[in-house]
């Protein structure tokens, strides 16, 4: 089970994604979505979080798009994670909110996990994520380039 919102996840397939492709020239919200299968205006509203938060730095103009904003090692999961949850509207409150239980007893139990696993998060950096995927892909593209035929 996957503990991060949809937005969350996006947010850092966006911030990989340009780690990856954003030398030496910004990636463009085209580039992004295309490689990912999403619509441009999905991208656009997190992206621009992401700039807002200092995690990005935004280019305008025909050769503008996005970079990132520090090094990649300087960058955690956990940072993008906490920019898109900031960036999310808040939830409307719901009828449980009255709840003993709710407030004193699950909320408490999940605030203190929630930390724990932004804690966890922050031990990744984005530098990381990027070595491992270079990795494999450079192991697979390897394997998809060597003919083994006589």
């Amino acid at each position: 089970m996957i503990m991060l919102p949809r937005r969350c996840q996006l947010a850092l397939v966006a911030v990989i994604d340009i780690a990856l492709h954003a030398r030496p020239d910004p990636v463009s919200l085209k580039q992004i979505a295309a490689r990912h299968g999403l619509p441009p205006r999905h991208l656009e509203a997190l992206l621009q979080a992401l700039v807002h938060a200092k995690l990005l730095k935004g280019q305008r103009g025909p050769k503008g798009g996005y970079s990132l904003a520090r090094e990649r090692r300087r960058m955690s999961m956990g940072d993008i994670v906490r920019a898109a949850f900031a960036a999310t509207p808040a939830e409307a409150d719901s009828k449980a909110n009255g709840s003993d239980l709710l407030e004193n007893l699950i909320h408490p139990a999940l605030k203190d996990a929630n930390a724990l696993f932004l804690d966890r998060l922050d031990a990744i950096s984005i530098a990381q994520l990027c070595e491992t995927y270079e990795q494999r892909s450079s192991g697979q593209s390897l394997m998809e380039t060597v003919n083994f035929t006589i």
